[in-house]
């Protein structure tokens, strides 16, 4: 492919619903950007990102190659806030250029090749430029039904090629890659995840990271009781997470010796929502220590036979701050169809001594009382027992 009519290849960012935030969305933009910078320092190449009007351009050095953008493209394709990624060629705002760019990317398409039905569109957001976008499309699309014997179809073309006119020069490009959609990590806060190794939680992560959350991941072991597997698993979930978020940090509670305590206490059929509860009691302080304004966890209505609306109510009067569950109303094909896109399914589906297998009664409690579970939480001083677990958690960073 010759660069002379091709010009250079960069990268075009479409925005998602930040365009909708009226007089913030450049705070989102901002976040956005320092997001996208940050993701493509793993990148071994100098980018300029630049924003436009409604997208961001990604420019690569004088020489870059098109494998090159190609993985720059990869790479903020997991930047929550984004729509599509368009890996594109930047040409001379002159619509002989233009033109002559067209018919070369046709040209070299796979999809030109086996006689696609295409379309041309065009989108003059520099309103000085000479042509009007449908004289552009006629002109372009003309040629290359010339050139080529394409079949034009407007309605549902095999392949599009767009042509978008900016400030400085004119961006080519066919085809694209879906994004992440929602708002820039960071852009609503700070969260902590209670971060089994099953499949929900790193759904549920997931989904907090596109609605704007930074999320810090609280993982509770059944040490000394079981070994360090469950560890390993949730560290190897939160290194496949990163990629939407970086600098993400896991905690490590050893939390064995406090279910032997909830044991022993006596009450099997409320054990596992007075373990809940403790959990939730020592995150909360974690949350504290940490910054983080909410917990979150993978919980979804009816999916076990514990987690009931009378036994979520209980588990969430044990905390003062608010618990985000983004999957509590989904099934489990949805979150295991999620996992699998998101690349956690394969890690989570991974054998492990969970410490939730520690405190599994043969009947759960469906209807937790409250006053029930004060009272077990009274004998075993659990304000007293978080803090103490939150004393002794381990920090693990990527």
């Amino acid at each position: 492919m010759t660069m002379s009519a091709l010009g250079e290849p960069c990268v075009l960012l479409k925005l998602g619903e930040i365009v909708l935030k009226g007089k913030n969305r450049e705070l989102f933009e901002r976040r956005l950007i320092s997001n996208i910078r940050e993701a493509l320092q793993t990148v071994d190449l100098k980018v300029d990102v630049r924003k436009r009007h409604g997208v961001i351009a990604i420019f690569l050095p004088q020489g870059a190659t098109a494998e090159q953008a190609e993985a720059v493209a990869q790479r903020v394709a997991d930047v929550p806030g984004l729509v599509w990624i368009h890996r594109a060629w930047r040409v001379a705002k002159d619509p002989d250029t233009v033109l002559k760019a067209g018919l070369e990317l046709v040209g070299e398409s796979e999809e030109a090749k086996r006689g696609a039905r295409f379309a041309v569109r065009s989108r003059r957001r520099d309103k000085r430029f000479p042509l009007r976008s449908n004289e552009l499309d006629r002109l372009v699309g003309g040629a290359i039904n010339d050139e080529y014997g394409l079949p034009v179809d407007l309605k549902n073309p095999e392949l599009t090629v767009s042509i978008e006119v900016d400030r400085d020069e004119v961006f080519v490009f066919t085809g694209g890659i879906p994004g992440q959609g929602g708002l820039p990590v960071g852009s609503s806060g700070r969260a902590l995840v209670l971060m089994s190794g099953g499949i929900d939680s790193p759904v549920a992560a997931y989904r907090m990271m596109r609605r704007g959350l930074h999320v810090d991941f609280l993982h509770f072991s059944g040490i000394p009781f079981t070994t360090s597997e469950s560890i390993y698993k949730a560290y190897a979930l939160v290194r496949k997470l990163d990629r939407f978020q970086g600098r993400s940090r896991l905690w490590v509670v050893p939390f064995g010796k406090a279910q032997q305590s909830i044991r022993n206490s006596g009450q099997d059929r409320l054990a596992v929502i007075a373990q809940r509860r403790l959990m939730l009691k020592t995150a909360e302080e974690v949350a504290h220590r940490i910054r983080a304004s909410a917990l979150i966890t993978g919980d979804a209505l009816g999916q076990v036979s514990s987690q009931t609306l009378a036994n979520i109510t209980a588990q969430d009067n044990a905390v003062e701050l608010p618990i985000l569950r983004p999957l509590v109303g989904w099934d489990k094909t949805e979150i295991m169809a999620e996992a699998r896109r998101i690349g956690t399914l394969e890690i989570s589906e991974l054998p492990d001594e969970d410490c939730c297998t520690l405190l599994a009664p043969k009947r759960a409690e469906t209807r937790a009382k409250i006053e029930d579970l004060k009272q077990i939480e009274k004998r075993l001083d659990a304000e007293e027992l978080c803090v103490q677990l939150a004393d002794s958690i381990q920090e693990y960073t990527l």
